[in-house]
């Protein structure tokens, strides 16, 4: 147990982060033409590809640091996951130290982290529109793919998290006296 929400957040954010590197790791993103142009940028040269031979998803956070290394994909999503789990600990800490309070305030988070991380800046990093895969028919199964693995990973870090901090004994009130 840990009484820091910061410490508590960081490594459940890092156990979600973990969880959530994998889904995008092992499920292959649709390859279609947009326009006259492939989606994803990336050739998936070097990587191991799940079934069909299609990019990992992965790949999308790795392109949006312009690299084509599913490592450089590994430590956006694994850093990111770091912060996103401090920034949880910070806000939502106090109200997320039980397990129930903690899956609920977590699955909050990871659709809000999908909102702002999945559908505003990485678009915005990817030169894209922001919304763009919400408007763009080819990429909804992957924005929805995305929901659900921030979905998942909000859960972990919310019930992780709740298993992690202890918040220490209730503050005790000093017994009234009387004049």
């Amino acid at each position: 147990m840990m009484r820091s929400r910061i410490a508590a957040g960081v490594v459940a954010g890092l156990i979600a982060g973990l969880v959530f590197g994998f889904m995008m790791q092992v499920t292959p993103m649709p390859m279609v033409q947009e326009g006259g142009m492939s989606m994803p940028m990336g050739d998936g040269a070097g990587m191991s590809m799940p079934a069909e031979g299609r990019t990992p998803m992965i790949m999308m956070f790795a392109e949006t640091v312009r690299s084509e290394s599913l490592i450089a994909g590994w430590i956006y999503i694994l850093v990111s996951s770091v912060v996103i789990g401090g920034i949880f600990g910070i806000v939502l800490g106090g109200r997320a130290a039980k397990v129930g309070a903690g899956l609920a305030w977590g699955a909050l988070y990871g659709v809000l982290v999908w909102f702002l991380g999945a559908l505003i800046l990485m678009p915005i990093l990817g030169g894209m529109e922001p919304f763009a895969p919400l408007t763009m028919a080819p990429m909804r199964p992957v924005a929805m793919t995305g929901l659900a693995g921030h979905l998942l990973s909000g859960l972990i870090l919310g019930g992780v998290f709740a298993g992690l901090y202890d918040p220490g004994p209730p503050a005790s009130h000093p017994a009234a006296t009387a004049p």
